[in-house]
């Protein structure tokens, strides 16, 4: 079965121990941040069929080694939610927008 996707670091330890034949390869780089994204999807499209914590939590961490790639930090961007949220406020009321006319 081809799966070509980032996997957790003990994936292969468990495979081992289930005797299940797998072969690996290691990305760097670019190609690290690219696997990252589609691993963010991949983990978004989980939670949208399952809507559980254990699927969010997936994407809370997908997240947390974006910011580690890309040199973010959490008062970073705890940063940036504030001062989106004092200028724009947040999402508490429930609005859709429906349609501008420009």
């Amino acid at each position: 079965m081809k799966h070509n996707k980032l996997v957790r670091d003990k994936i292969p330890e468990l495979l081992k121990s289930k005797w299940i034949e797998f072969s690996l390869d290691k990305v760097e780089g670019v190609e690290y941040f690219k696997s990252l994204k589609t691993k963010l999807y991949e983990e978004i499209k989980e939670f949208e069929e399952t809507e559980n914590e254990e699927e969010l939590a997936d994407i809370v961490e997908v997240l947390e080694a974006i910011f580690d790639y890309k040199g973010f930090t959490a008062e970073d961007i705890n940063k940036i939610k504030a001062k989106k949220k004092q200028e724009r406020w947040g999402f508490e009321k429930w609005i859709i927008l429906i349609e501008t006319k420009e």
